[in-house]
């Protein structure tokens, strides 16, 4: 059975589409861009703090089934400037545990919704 999962910790769509998908053990979380939850605006600050609220964003989501970033199998990063690749491996330290790391894709991209210069999805499987 597919179910779709919606929580005011992240922000709400900003289209046609669930903030995640739940089917058999598996959660697909949609892209989440910088956006505050409480003003659905991109946050201000530097790139830094932008990979950061995509990554609070899921975590969002995923305290909506009772797990946590240890349960992300596979995380793809979106990024309109490639050069800042760095930049996401240092916050990803910071959120990830040092014994694992999900896999993960990084594209380069010409454009994001509202402007946006990243985007993280995930796909989290909801086994502990």
């Amino acid at each position: 059975m597919i179910k779709t999962v919606k929580t005011d910790k992240s922000p709400k769509a900003i289209g046609p589409y669930s903030q995640a998908v739940l089917i058999n053990n598996f959660l697909f979380v949609s892209g989440q861009i910088p956006l505050d939850p409480k003003t659905m605006n991109v946050i201000d600050g530097n790139f830094e703090k932008q990979v950061s609220q995509c990554l609070n964003n899921i975590k969002g989501i995923l305290s909506e089934r009772n797990i946590d970033l240890n349960n992300i199998v596979k995380l793809t990063v979106f990024l309109t400037d490639i050069s800042n690749f760095s930049i996401v491996n240092d916050v990803f330290e910071d959120f990830f545990n040092d014994n694992y790391y999900p896999a993960r894709s990084l594209v380069e991209v010409s454009k994001l919704p509202k402007n946006s210069n990243i985007e993280i999805e995930a796909i989290c499987c909801c086994e502990k």
